[in-house]
């Protein structure tokens, strides 16, 4: 037998879905949930769905924009672009308000362990924006084992097309993720970056 009533085992079941989120936390959230009135309620879940419908990616770098192109596409220094390896990476580094080029974002890392090779991320539609008017290819993957392969085998790529290639520098700790750095640091790492 269920401990919770269906409704509120299916809500728990849902919230148990998202990243980070355990049975314990879970079944708050769908407490929480419970306790709001109906129109807060409704509100919640309108805007679930409204960022379902409205949030795409930049057909361009990849991130996230409510337009065919995402604003920093169409406004920014197209001569610099920083690969990153997920849309959450590209607010960490815009909290710095230090960089000025533009991004690209993979939707993930090389890793052979879990089946993912360079065709399962975007590395096509980067070498694909290499042009004239590109100088520089900053390579802001994680610090891990994963992020580091990704960076080598896509510099490797880039380097015969006359761009310099950079990589952050370090001061983000190996197994660290950009999403958790702190400012300073994050900063430090994009005003040391070296050629790779």
């Amino acid at each position: 037998m269920d401990v919770f009533i269906e409704p509120i085992g299916r809500l728990i079941n849902e919230f148990s879905k998202l990243p980070g989120v355990g049975k314990k936390t879970a079944q708050r959230y769908a407490y929480k949930i419970i306790g709001m009135s109906e129109s807060e309620a409704k509100d919640f879940a309108e805007s679930i769905i409204y960022c379902k419908q409205r949030v795409k990616y930049c057909r361009v770098c990849g991130n996230f924009t409510e337009n065919e192109i995402c604003d920093i596409c169409r406004t920014r220094d197209k001569s610099v672009i920083c690969v990153v390896k997920e849309p959450k990476d590209v607010i960490a580094m815009e909290k710095l308000h230090e960089y000025k080029g533009v991004y690209h974002v993979l939707h993930g890392v090389l890793s052979p362990m879990d089946g993912i090779g360079p065709n399962d991320i975007r590395i096509k539609e980067l070498l694909s924006r290499i042009d004239d008017g590109v100088k520089e290819v900053i390579m802001a993957t994680n610090p891990d084992v994963e992020g580091e392969a990704t960076a080598m085998y896509i510099a490797r790529l880039i380097k015969p097309l006359g761009v310099n290639v950079t990589r952050l520098a370090h001061g983000i700790p190996v197994g660290g993720e950009l999403e958790y750095t702190d400012e300073v640091t994050l900063a430090r790492a994009l005003i040391e970056r070296k050629q790779i």
